[in-house]
């Protein structure tokens, strides 16, 4: 496995957003920031130990990458890819 990952795909494996689509759309309207870099492209890559931020409901979600994802396995899967931060909703 690559020690790097593309935004949608991480962000659709780790089940915040149910498709690659919705994360582009995410990207394109300048929704998540990676490592305090608003404005992230879809294709950016991440790694473990990257923070991102982004809307979860009305609430905005920070998490640190832990892992990379190989698919979209069920929930108990995905939590084990991240680690929420405190501070944020």
């Amino acid at each position: 496995m690559n020690d790097t990952q593309r935004l949608d795909k991480w962000l659709f494996f780790s089940r915040f957003v149910k498709s690659r689509g919705l994360a582009a759309a995410w990207c394109d309207r300048g929704l998540v920031t990676l490592n305090g870099r608003p404005g992230a492209k879809v294709s950016q890559a991440v790694r473990v130990g990257d923070v991102l931020i982004f809307p979860k409901g009305r609430d905005i979600q920070a998490v640190r990458v832990l892992a990379l994802g190989e698919r979209r396995g069920p929930a108990s899967e995905a939590r084990r890819m991240y680690d929420k931060l405190e501070g944020e909703s």
